[in-house]
């Protein structure tokens, strides 16, 4: 494994390489756009009987757990990382809209992509039962906070809209991971749902989540605030990642969310009452180069996955309809609450279309893919995961910065 492990890291700093210096996209895309045109490169090959190669690198791709890598390693640190840099003040002034985009905006995603995806399969002849329909309108809904951050910052978004997506993206992911592992349990074992079930579930691990995560943050912070000593307390925050984490799998509880409080009270409290100026750099340096190195092995990983993913033409004729139902709804569960709430919470002019757009479906999609158990539906279930993420990361990710751009100088022209 630990060869692996080099091996991965060494392809990604290449590939970071060669993007920084020949095609200059957006760091994450970049890497992962040249791990896709290697696969492809490779598929073709063994289509001409060269498989040696493509052969060895699968080989190497299903040593790579991806659903544990990232779900049980990965996502904590780059959870952390994220919430560490986001202005808590601005949080509670957007937290209604936020709330409601995070929970609702979810749940309703849930039922109407499953819903679409059910339709769709049976106009194809899958016949994919409705529940596991529902257990892949789960895993779709969440907008990837791994992939949102970096390309909403480096696109220029004002901070008011940088607030709404990423204060949305930090917490919706764990309410997906609590909304997925309620009904994947439920399509597994056959039981049947109930609202009082599902609310018991969402309260556990949701509210324990967040519990756990302001506990854990708040020890941290008293420990930084008695010393002032930058290696203890950098060494201090990656304890509480690796050890909160574990201790909510433990008490299971939601993990992601118990992250994204912990990294709220740690960028927000700590930063300012129990760190020097120095240990700040120190923290603040070490946790952006944790956030950015794993962020281009799991886009690298993503684009190789195209090696394990067996494709077949007609699962298109599913997603790009379901890729147009998915803008539509998230359209739609955006546009209803931000409207109601204008009347509270000023929001600028195309507030709606940027957070559309930049809904972006990452690596906690593929990951709950990939770790659906051996059933008849689960091919074509990850293919079609996998075809919207590609479509997200690639065309959303790509063109957000043109988008956003667009809404700055409108509402510039409006304003003068």
């Amino acid at each position: 494994m630990l060869n692996i492990a080099a091996l991965f890291i060494t392809i990604t700093a290449l590939f970071s390489w060669f993007n920084h210096r020949f095609i200059r996209m957006p760091a994450t895309i970049g890497v992962m756009v040249i791990a896709l045109l290697i696969s492809l490169l490779l598929l073709v090959l063994n289509h001409f009987g060269v498989t040696v190669i493509t052969d060895q690198a699968r080989h190497w791709l299903e040593r790579i757990n991806f659903n544990t890598l990232l779900m049980d390693g990965m996502l904590s640190f780059l959870l952390f990382a994220g919430a560490l840099h986001v202005d808590l003040d601005q949080l509670r002034r957007y937290r209604w809209s936020i709330g409601l985009l995070a929970t609702g905006g979810v749940v309703i995603s849930t039922v109407v992509v499953g819903s679409a995806a059910w339709a769709l399969f049976a106009v194809f002849g899958a016949g994919i039962p409705w529940l596991w329909c529902l257990v892949f309108g789960a895993l779709i809904a969440p907008t990837d906070p791994i992939a949102v951050l970096g390309i909403m910052r480096s696109a220029g978004a004002p901070a008011d809209m940088e607030i709404k997506i990423v204060g949305e993206s930090l917490f919706n992911d764990g309410v997906a991971v609590v909304v997925f592992s309620t009904l994947l349990g439920a399509a597994s074992t056959h039981e049947a749902l109930t609202l009082p079930h599902i609310g018991l579930l969402f309260a556990q691990e949701a509210g324990g989540g967040i519990a756990l995560g302001m506990a854990v943050g708040a020890l941290v912070y008293y420990l930084m605030k008695a010393i002032d000593q930058h290696q203890v307390e950098v060494m201090l925050s990656l304890a509480l990642v690796v050890g909160g984490y574990a201790l909510a799998s433990q008490l299971e509880v939601s993990g992601p969310i118990a992250m994204v409080v912990a990294g709220l009270i740690i960028g927000n409290m700590a930063r300012t009452g129990a760190m020097s100026q120095n240990t700040r750099t120190y923290v603040d340096g070490f946790w952006e180069l944790i956030d950015e190195m794993l962020n281009a092995i799991l886009f690298v990983l993503i684009g190789l996955e195209l090696l394990l993913i067996p494709f077949q033409l007609h699962y298109l004729w599913v997603a790009l309809p379901l890729i147009a139902i998915i803008l539509a709804t998230r359209y739609l569960t955006i546009g209803i609450p931000l409207t109601t709430l204008r009347r509270w919470v000023g929001f600028r002019r195309g507030t709606t279309r940027v957070l559309t757009w930049g809904g972006l479906r990452g690596g906690i999609s593929v990951a709950l893919a990939l770790g659906l158990p051996s059933v008849p539906w689960r091919e074509p279930l990850v293919m079609i995961t996998y075809l919207i993420v590609l479509f997200s990361i690639l065309v959303q990710g790509l063109t957000i910065d043109r988008v956003v751009k667009g809404v700055v100088d409108g509402s510039s022209s409006s304003a003068t």
